[in-house]
């Protein structure tokens, strides 16, 4: 076939790959890199929405401001210690649901269906709910904790007090999303192949020897995938602290995204907020290639 023929075969694989790959990275230009640039960009000036003053380049003086501010140190604070009690408390309740679900037991799809149905409902919608059922002094919550006690506990300021808001917030949290990973769990415990067990249990091994020999190992990369994902969710707080806080009590519940809303949109210091986008970029871009290693040195073993 002459140069000026027809494309080859391999020529026209090509051709077909990148048609479909050119939406994917248009859309990944424009609504990830272009921002994240841009958000660099604007953390270099005193950038505002409304300002009396044209925009000037002010080099380091939002990260420098940034990491003096104690509201911005609190409010990382927040969402670490957010991340570090929802990530493996919910990744282990969604494994022990997963786990007993996926027995063959009767009304296991019932099960299934309740433990999911919070993940479909707008979190807007559940934060109503869960604010109603905390209300002080006459939620049900506090009516339940009355009526266990016979009076002798209760009622709380669940959402108002500095010390039980962000715990309440880690709760209604865990509630809602857990389903998504008992999903994710029950998939990766049908793909362990039952020979396995089957091999285990002519050994000898005992139902906790399984679990910990045979189930354990065959769910790391899902636990990995569960894991990293959680960690970026909960790094991502935003809409329960805004519908049931605002922040408060005392800043007890504010987050980083929380953070950035508020001094870009609220106080309109657009430059300043970019320092503070880019920093959780950063953190999030960490965590990202976290999972990577993991998942490169299971290849290895492998």
């Amino acid at each position: 076939m002459s140069w000026q023929g027809k494309p080859t075969a391999r020529l026209r694989e090509e051709l077909a790959a990148w048609r479909l790959l050119t939406p994917a990275v248009l859309l990944l230009l424009v609504f990830l890199v272009a921002p994240f640039v841009m958000s660099v960009v604007l953390s270099f000036t005193n950038q505002r929405l409304v300002s009396p003053l044209p925009t000037r380049f002010v080099g380091v003086r939002n990260y420098a401001r940034l990491f003096g501010d104690a509201d911005f140190w609190k409010a990382l604070r927040n969402t670490i210690l957010f991340a570090a009690v929802v990530v493996p408390v919910q990744s282990g309740l969604a494994l022990f649901l997963a786990t007993l679900v996926n027995k063959r037991l009767p009304g296991t799809n019932f099960f299934r269906g309740i433990y999911f149905m919070p993940v479909v409902i707008p979190m807007v919608v559940v934060c109503v709910v869960w604010y109603f059922l905390l209300m002080y002094p006459e939620g049900l919550l506090n009516t339940f904790v009355q009526i266990i006690s016979l009076g002798r506990a209760g009622p709380y300021d669940w959402l108002r007090n500095p010390s039980l808001a962000l715990p309440t917030i880690m709760l209604v949290s865990i509630w809602q999303g857990v389903g998504f990973q008992m999903i994710i769990y029950l998939a990766g415990l049908q793909n362990i192949p039952q020979e396995l067990y089957e091999a285990a249990r002519i050994d000898g091994a005992s139902p906790w020897a399984q679990f910990l020999h045979v189930t354990m190992p065959g769910l790391r990369n899902t636990h990995i995938f569960v894991l990293v994902t959680t960690t970026i969710l909960a790094f991502k707080l935003f809409t329960q602290v805004e519908v049931l806080t605002q922040g408060g009590p005392l800043g007890a519940t504010n987050t980083l995204v929380r953070y950035i809303y508020s001094v870009g949109y609220r106080e309109l210091k657009v430059g300043y907020a970019s320092a503070a986008s880019v920093i959780f970029v950063l953190i999030v871009l960490f965590i990202s290639l976290i999972q990577r290693r993991l998942l490169r040195e299971e290849r290895e073993v492998s």
